[in-house]
């Protein structure tokens, strides 16, 4: 018993050794491999958890900072309730994926196609392009329409 403790330790520490995970990021991850006292996988987590080594905030940063540049905020959003997130932590970061929702779209939008459409086939690939990745219909006008250039 006390090998499958090290074991399932071992493994979280493996995984947040590679980048940050959720608690119910590494609770999905580790279930296969908890053996079998139901109680020795909340254990480990919390353990982990009591000694700083699993955080939602560092998770939602680690995701805005990867992911912000490319993505719109629903996407973001998105990707941050999969990974079991929510609550106040999920606030924060849609706030600050709010205040720069035009900006990134602007950047995202240039780097693509850097010019303005040429018609309305064009635009409306356009259009697609940033909806599908996230970006607010009202941000995408914006984007396409050149507002507060």
């Amino acid at each position: 018993m006390i090998q499958t403790t090290l074991s399932l330790k071992g493994r979280a520490l493996r995984y947040l050794a590679a980048r940050e995970h959720s608690r119910a990021e590494l609770e999905r991850k580790l279930a296969p491999h908890a053996g079998e006292d139901p109680a020795e996988l909340p254990r480990v987590l919390d353990e982990l958890a009591a000694r700083g080594l699993i955080s939602e905030q560092r998770v939602a940063e680690s995701v805005l900072h990867r992911r912000a540049g490319k993505l719109g905020g629903a996407r973001v959003l998105q990707e941050l309730r999969a990974k079991g997130l929510g609550g106040e932590v999920l606030a924060d970061a849609a706030e600050q994926l709010r205040a720069t929702e035009l900006e990134r779209a602007r950047a995202v939008w240039s780097r693509k196609f850097g010019m303005p459409p040429r018609d309305a086939a064009e635009k409306a690939r356009q259009m697609r392009f940033l909806a599908a990745r996230g970006f607010a219909g009202d941000t995408v006008r914006k984007v396409l329409s050149g507002e507060g250039d």
